[in-house]
């Protein structure tokens, strides 16, 4: 169950030169699905990446980081659902470096040019012998229209494959930009359960990359949650394979910049979107802005307070007005100076508080037709300054308690 959420056809997700995709049945913990992705990536190619805040953090995102920070030429992408390569230890590392050396070994590069993702259920061994022996079959199926495939192919409990993808125009010159995530609970702003695969064929100075995917990030996976836990695998990669012929991006500030900018934003922010749509068991969409903060800062405190409510969340499940329990969120989110006297709050177009109390012409069935609804905007006015932000998140229904309960059966 999704809300308002379909599969993109895979007609519309354009192709980035320099890169192909393939997928294998790999048997990591399931047969018969395919549970094995690599993404080869030609010479040239720039790679930067995010990664969880969590300090129990999986193998992979170990290695990954390690990998990044040797600033070779990276050459693949290997992903396994499944299993996510954390709480292994010594052994878990072993055996993430084995699968990178043995794609390494079958591309004719280094390990280190390799970086490695997982995902799935945590402190169990990796199987690598079954990664690596299904590593020709994925190579054979590489194709630079494979996204798709690719999308269904990185899911664990998600319920919709995620993608998405635009084009734009850079200095006369037609330029893609095209992903892929995962990720349906744990999700948190740190960023979530989530794997997410970004790529351009744009040129842009390799030294604007870990800029372009953090402000990507912090507009998107970083604005999202569901519910409040931090992933040991959270990852989010951005690639720019230089192959689109447009002059090369060498400032974000300047007007190809934004434009670049902009559309790596949108791509990543629908695929954060599509996560929470998928949340497990959510039957609400729910946005939350928080405006008239003394600082940005403050605004997310709000937001994340409000949307992280267990008490605020199952209210939206039940489609009941209690709208209480956002300002009771509002008031212990940290501001200390706070003038309860001052905030107001919107459910869509009802106005329900004002100055700190219920407003007089409010009526509960205006809420509760709002409620009902499934999709919802809680709107926040702080008046204390200029500053606002925005999170998305969803409700919190009996499913997600089933879900997350039968998740190892």
């Amino acid at each position: 169950m999704s809300v308002n959420l379909s599969p993109v056809p895979p007609a519309d997700l354009h192709p980035v030169s320099g890169l192909a995709l393939g997928t294998a049945m790999a048997g990591v913990r399931k047969a018969n699905r395919r549970d094995l992705t690599v993404v080869t990536l030609d010479a040239g190619a720039s790679v930067a990446g995010v990664f969880t805040a969590n300090r129990f953090c999986a193998a992979p995102v170990q290695l990954c980081r390690e990998h990044l920070a040797a600033g070779g030429d990276v050459r693949a992408i290997l992903v396994n659902t499944g299993n996510a390569n954390a709480g292994t230890g010594a052994d878990g590392l072993s055996r993430a470096r084995s699968t990178c050396a043995a794609l390494a070994r079958l591309l004719g590069c280094r390990p280190e040019q390799v970086l490695p993702f997982s995902t799935g259920v945590i402190m169990e061994t990796l199987p690598h012998d079954r990664i690596e022996a299904g590593l020709p079959a994925a190579l054979a199926d590489a194709r630079p229209d494979g996204w798709g495939q690719a999308a269904e192919a990185i899911m664990t409990t998600d319920t919709v494959a995620k993608a998405a993808s635009l084009q734009l125009q850079l200095g006369g010159r037609t330029v893609t930009v095209t992903g892929i995530s995962k990720g349906a609970g744990m999700i948190h702003p740190n960023m979530a359960t989530m794997l997410g695969f970004v790529a351009t064929d744009a040129a842009v100075d390799p030294g604007l990359m870990q800029r372009l995917v953090q402000e990507a990030a912090d507009e998107s996976f970083n604005a999202i949650t569901i519910d409040g836990d931090t992933s040991t695998n959270d990852s989010f990669v951005l690639i720019a394979t230089h192959r689109a012929g447009n002059p090369p991006v060498r400032d974000l500030d300047s007007g190809d910049g934004r434009l670049l900018r902009d559309a790596v934003v949108e791509v990543s922010r629908r695929l954060a979107q599509a996560i929470v749509r998928d949340g497990e068991g959510a039957t609400k969409f729910i946005t939350v802005r928080v405006e008239g903060g003394a600082s940005v800062a403050e605004c997310r405190q709000v937001a994340f307070a409000i949307s992280h409510s267990p008490l605020v969340k199952t209210a939206f499940f039940a489609s009941d007005p209690n709208l209480g329990r956002i300002l009771a969120a509002v008031g212990y989110a940290g501001i200390a100076d706070l003038d309860q006297t001052r905030i107001d709050l919107f459910l869509d177009d009802v106005h329900v508080v004002e100055g700190g109390g219920r407003r007089p012409s409010y009526r509960e069935e205006d809420g509760q037709r709002v409620m009902k609804q499934s999709e919802i905007t809680v709107r926040v006015d702080l008046h204390r300054g200029t500053a606002a932000t925005t999170v998305w998140t969803c409700d919190l229904s009996y499913d997600y308690v089933k879900i997350n309960a039968d998740y190892r059966s």
